[in-house]
């Protein structure tokens, strides 16, 4: 598996992008989401701020613009069950 960082890929190892969590960099105060693409077949973790323009660009430039890289899966699913709680939409009535 390979990480990308922009349009540069290095080898890795999985890394917490992996996992699927969200996380603060050590570095830094900053979210970073763990975004992959299967059919570069490449995973890489984007700060919160850059991943609209970051997913923009790498389908633009790799997929004609086809939305193939995307945020986890995993994570994806957990941010939207947090926001549905968040909004009483999984109370029962």
């Amino acid at each position: 598996m390979s990480v990308v960082s922009g349009d540069t890929r290095i080898d890795s190892t999985l890394t917490a992008a992996a996992a699927g969590a969200a996380m603060a960099s050590d570095d830094e105060d900053v979210t970073m989401v763990p975004i992959e693409c299967r059919a570069c077949d490449t995973e890489t973790e984007v700060p919160l701020g850059e991943l609209p323009e970051t997913l923009s660009r790498h389908n633009e430039q790799r997929h004609d613009g086809e939305s193939i890289a995307r945020v986890d899966p995993d994570l994806a699913e957990r941010i939207a069950d947090l926001a549905a709680s968040d909004l009483g939409l999984l109370e029962e009535s």
